[in-house]
């Protein structure tokens, strides 16, 4: 890899892929753009992370890349950082909300398995957290926000790793299920590879969603703390989404097909949402 080569390597997904939405039309027109150009950084960056045919010093090596150019090296090596860089510099938000996804991202790149649902949620604090700072941040909002956007963000990303745990698995061999559990019903990390859910497994998957509902009964306070009426709806539809997402996987096995929202769901988390604009 040349110096001035780019290190991106798009997997070709995009904020249509997530399970709520990125910088929708409720965000005030003229902060679209730079959430967007955060979400670019952040799907990049996960991409590499992610990249099943990477070595783990590689992907650190255009991690650490990314953050250079994010610091002023040559723009031409990230284009997603180069122009993450311009936003902050406009925006004046501080670059700790990226830096700290480089952090996750690089854990990533080494570590594959987490002994505990604190070691989890340890994680998220870096691979979740900032990306719920960072738009309270652009929006001037007060950092009172913040403990229950924690929550919110953890919340989503606990239920996108049950939604994906036998991709991942299989993948990368990379699992986020808290072993400690696994180990007290006589279950490893490869139990996600059957084609559908033992009881012992749905047993943890249920104890994961238990302290899933806690984080979501915490988020449900944010919106009553946002002041900008467009992110104050948006974010009571995204706790409206991770409410209706963690009904589905109590319900539905998500070894058996990928558990996901539907489009009655987000209607219904929309329609609970609008009356946060008033």
């Amino acid at each position: 890899m040349s110096a001035a080569a780019s290190i991106e390597h798009a997997s070709g997904k995009d904020r249509g892929d997530e399970n709520f939405p990125v910088g929708s039309w409720l965000i005030r027109a003229g902060l679209r753009r730079h959430v967007h150009a955060y979400y670019a950084f952040a799907r990049n960056a996960d991409d590499i992370a992610d990249h099943p045919d990477l070595a783990p010093a590689e992907k650190i090596a255009r991690l650490d890349a990314m953050e250079a150019v994010l610091d002023g090296d040559d723009p031409t090596r990230s284009p997603s950082a180069a122009r993450l860089r311009e936003s902050l510099a406009e925006t004046n938000v501080d670059p700790v909300h990226a830096r700290e996804l480089l952090v996750a991202f690089r854990q990533d790149a080494t570590k594959t398995r987490y002994a505990s649902w604190d070691e989890l949620m340890r994680y998220c604090r870096y691979s979740a957290a900032p990306v719920g700072r960072y738009v309270l941040d652009l929006h001037g909002e007060s950092r009172q926000t913040w403990p229950a956007s924690d929550a919110l963000c953890a919340s989503l990303q606990v239920l996108n790793h049950l939604q994906d745990c036998a991709k991942d698995f299989d993948t990368l061999d990379r699992s986020y299920i808290p072993g400690d559990w696994l180990q007290a019903v006589g279950l490893g990390p490869d139990a996600v590879t059957a084609k559908a859910t033992p009881p012992a497994l749905r047993s943890v998957f249920d104890a994961m969603l238990k302290r899933t509902a806690e984080l979501n009964a915490k988020a449900a306070r944010l919106p009553g703390f946002v002041v900008a009426r467009g992110l104050r709806v948006e974010t009571a539809i995204i706790v409206g989404l991770a409410r209706r997402l963690h009904r589905r996987l109590l319900r539905e096995d998500p070894l058996a097909g990928r558990v996901k929202l539907r489009r009655n769901d987000a209607i219904s988390a929309v329609l609970a949402g609008l009356p946060r604009l008033l």
